[in-house]
């Protein structure tokens, strides 16, 4: 297959910074999209697979996976998009697309194994595949998005994974009109899940361990701020018919599930690394229940930006440049961002 090399910006091994490398992107085929990536966001998860804190890195390592972009070239048979198109890439780019979970529009949950944009085998050159931090990347069609017009790109981009990762479970378990939701956490998953419950209608209500997020939690569009800090403040019973937990720092979740009604839901979309315990006697009484959700499928996601698009969603971002990602990973790692890092991959051009 032919190739042609690209500027990026990967780290060579877990220990190591990320710095300007170069790549090999596969020439577009009959059914791919080629797109110059503008903008990526920066997720926690990115951190996680660059220092190898989940195990399993491959290196040479390309990390992101919220990628907004130009359509710059389409092959053939690509009937979804044309050249100058906004267009984007979450997590996933290939699925195996005949399981059950794939014909139901599940790729999240592909039998076979899906195909991560980042860190995937390469079906296509060998080794593993290459994410955002990038000058372009190659996809197939039918795992691109389109960017609805009055989105900005660099705001969007986060939505890729944090809006999708918070959107799919709030729809799944009906939240709308008479809702109450909970959410934990107000970081890069928390203050997108605040403003996408609200634009479905719920009576939200946020626990941070901070008192300046709690503080601009209302802005953010929530009705109540609990600092999980507070004792007394933790005394209350709020009776959440679902509460969307986003930590992925050890934390105790029991403190979080006291607060949810009969029947109510405590979903974990955050990922500690170290096991959470749950104490029996908490869900039991009042017939409550521990779940998990992850990321989204493509027609889901594509709802995702639209339903954004509708209600003016876009994540509170702080742009840097790709010679900033190792600074703002050191940052990401002690909570210093208001809330997501989004890189200006022109930056890379320059």
């Amino acid at each position: 297959m032919n190739t042609k090399q690209r500027k990026a910006f990967g780290t060579a091994a877990a220990d190591a910074s990320l710095e300007e490398l170069a790549i090999d992107r596969r020439e577009p085929s009959p059914h791919d999209v080629e797109m110059d990536i503008l903008y990526c966001g920066i997720c926690h998860s990115d951190l996680h697979a660059a220092r190898n804190e989940w195990g399993g890195s491959k290196y040479p390592l390309v990390p992101g996976h919220e990628i907004i972009g130009r359509v710059t070239r389409v092959g053939d048979h690509v009937s979804k998009f044309k050249m100058g198109d906004m267009a984007a890439i979450g997590c996933i780019v290939d699925s195996c697309r005949t399981c059950h979970y794939c014909a139901e529009g599940f790729e999240q949950f592909c039998e076979a194994g899906n195909t991560i944009v980042f860190g995937s085998p390469d079906k296509y050159l060998g080794g593993s595949n290459y994410g955002g931090f990038s000058e372009s990347i190659v996809a197939n069609e039918d795992f691109i998005l389109h960017v609805p017009a009055g989105l900005d790109p660099a705001a969007a981009a986060p939505l890729l994974c944090a809006g999708i990762t918070t959107y799919s479970p709030l729809r799944h378990w009906k939240v709308g009109p008479g809702s109450r939701v909970g959410i934990v956490g107000i970081g890069g998953l928390g203050h997108l899940a605040i403003k996408i419950a609200k634009a479905m209608g719920a009576y939200v209500v946020v626990f941070t361990t901070s008192a300046a997020k709690a503080a601009d939690a209302k802005r953010l569009g929530a009705d109540e701020a609990v600092l999980s800090t507070d004792a007394e403040q933790m005394k209350q019973r709020l009776k959440l018919n679902m509460i969307l937990d986003t930590v992925s720092a050890k934390h105790n979740a029991n403190d979080y599930i006291n607060h949810l009604a009969v029947d109510g839901t405590l979903v974990l979309v955050g990922l500690p690394i170290e096991p959470l315990s749950i104490g029996a006697f908490n869900i039991v009484k009042g017939r409550k229940s521990v779940a998990g959700s992850n990321i989204g499928g493509i027609a889901e996601t594509q709802e995702m930006l639209d339903f954004c698009a509708a209600h003016n969603i876009t994540a509170d971002i702080e742009l840097i440049g790709v010679h900033d990602i190792n600074t703002a990973f050191d940052r990401l790692e002690h909570g210093d961002v208001h809330y997501r890092f989004v890189v200006d991959m022109a930056t890379l051009k320059g």
